[in-house]
């Protein structure tokens, strides 16, 4: 009899949720945990950086001009606000820890467990795991019957670019900055690289630079979802370089007056050299997979260092993977479902593969954007015949009701009479609250003629979405014969039609 039913490699949210979801099926669960429990989904990761964008969100709000009052002397301190992104992380890192130490042995009508074992673990052999405590303690080997290897990722760094953690920095670094930047340059135009973005361009204190290798931010997205993203930077203040390849960058100067120099090549060929603060490296995320002895365990790596799985099963029937160590999708929800999925398939209550097709994002920009499904240009790509409806937030009673009506819903249906929902994009505030009922109707794949006759409450966001179905139908209340520039209706198809 092994010492566990399930070793569990990684606290962040795949790790977590993996080991409460075995503790649901009174398994004897190992929890082994190298760094802060909760991982990226706390720490350096989604859990701080959407906090700080929270806080960046309320100090521009604090500031603007048209709320029908004028707050004055509104100041900022870094690591004031740095503090506040702490507490956040800790009041959510205590409530992992609080529950650990509940579960940690059996219960009454409860056999299961959950054991925390603090080092970092590495396979022995394919059931039997050393774990190395922390200096000066000596280590240790477990044996399970299953193990579910979830260890994360970190920020990618590139081989001509020193990174030092103070001057040249990734996102795993942001806590550690002393204050605002007076300038910072951002290599990498994705999402956590514009999230970055706007965060300091909301302070305003920091004059923010983005090295963009492609025509426009966010390339993954409609045109017209990144262009809004982009010219709202832009009026920040914010300067894109795109399609600039970067040649070079450099530390200069002393210890004392550190800054960054780099040098960038427009599309023209002409070559531009500009100094900043800091500079903050955001070009992806790598596995964490080196060290774990996965070698001795036999479980196969992919060409980038990732563990393959299928259905979150490795090469080796007894072991799975789940989260960012797979490279499929790095999100905390997409982690914690991966987690509980490979969970429920050692416990033998899995139904049904997993699908990714009703996967819902939020990218924390100005505005927000929620997303969900396919885009137009994916279904393009794809050759899929849809209709599309746009609704403008100008048009949307709650949005008029904030002051804040920058922005849109468009919703995707399939082009036939079934309407099936194929996805969503919502700019805007309060624009994740649009996804919810979607992610349901797309799993199952529902009309999109069942949202025109719900009750929402109003004034809701909601009902932007509502309203782009009954534009479908032709039976919305503001006809986009009148509104033609706030309202779209549209049609791809291909073939003689």
């Amino acid at each position: 009899m092994h010492d566990y039913d399930v070793c569990v490699i990684g606290g962040g949210p795949s790790g977590f949720a993996a080991a409460m979801r075995c503790w649901d099926f009174q398994k004897r669960v190992c929890l082994i945990a190298d760094g802060p429990l909760g991982g990226g989904g706390i720490h350096d990761g989604a859990l701080s950086s959407k906090t700080f964008w929270e806080l960046s969100r309320d100090f521009r709000n604090a500031t603007r001009r048209d709320r029908g009052f004028t707050i004055r002397d509104v100041d900022v301190e870094f690591d004031r606000v740095q503090g506040v992104v702490d507490e956040a992380c800790r009041e959510k890192a205590a409530l992992l820890s609080e529950q650990l130490e509940a579960l940690a042995h059996p219960r009454p009508g409860q056999a299961g467990s959950v054991q925390l074992i603090r080092g970092r673990a590495s396979f022995i052999d394919p059931h039997t795991i050393e774990i190395a405590g922390p200096e000066g303690e000596r280590s240790r080997q477990i044996r399970a019957d299953h193990v579910i290897i979830a260890t994360g990722s970190r920020p990618r760094e590139l081989p001509e670019i020193a990174v030092d953690g103070r001057t040249i920095i990734t996102s795993d670094h942001i806590g550690a900055l002393e204050s605002f930047p007076r300038s910072l340059v951002i290599l990498g135009a994705g999402v956590v690289g514009c999230e970055f973005a706007t965060i300091f361009a909301n302070f305003g204190r920091t004059k923010v630079y983005v090295i963009d290798r492609a025509p426009r931010i966010l390339p993954f997205e409609d045109a017209d979802v990144a262009n809004l993203c982009a010219t709202n930077l832009e009026a920040k203040g914010v300067t894109i370089h795109r399609q600039a390849k970067l040649v070079s960058m450099r530390r200069v100067g002393g210890a004392e007056d550190c800054q960054v120099e780099y040098t960038i090549e427009h599309a023209t060929g002409g070559r531009e050299t500009i100094c900043v603060d800091k500079a903050l490296i955001s070009v992806g995320r790598v596995p964490n997979t080196e060290g774990l002895g996965l070698e001795h365990a036999g479980v196969t790596l992919g060409e980038r260092g990732h563990i393959l799985e299928e259905d979150t099963q490795t090469s080796v029937p007894h072991i799975y993977a789940a989260g960012d160590v797979t490279l499929d999708i790095a999100l905390v929800n997409v982690g914690e479902i991966e987690g509980r999925h490979a969970a429920e398939r050692i416990c033998g209550a899995s139904q049904r593969p997993l699908s990714y097709e009703n996967l819902s994002t939020i990218m924390f920009l100005d505005p927000e954007v929620a997303a969900i499904g396919l885009n137009e240009q994916q279904a393009q790509a794809q050759r899929i015949p849809y209709r599309v409806a746009v609704y403008d937030y100008s048009m949307v009673s709650r949005a008029i009701a904030m002051r804040n009506t920058e922005g849109f819903v468009k919703l995707l249906v399939s082009d036939d009479d079934d309407m099936r929902v194929l996805g969503v994009r919502a700019l805007g505030a309060h624009a994740s609250t649009t996804l919810e009922a979607v992610s349901l109707m797309i799993q199952h794949g529902s009309s999109a003629r069942d949202l025109a006759e719900l009750y929402h409450p109003h004034p809701a966001i909601t009902e932007g979405l509502q309203d782009c179905v009954r534009m479908l139908l032709g039976s919305s209340i503001l006809k986009p014969e009148v509104f033609q520039s706030q309202l779209r209706l549209s049609r791809v198809h291909y073939g003689e039609e």
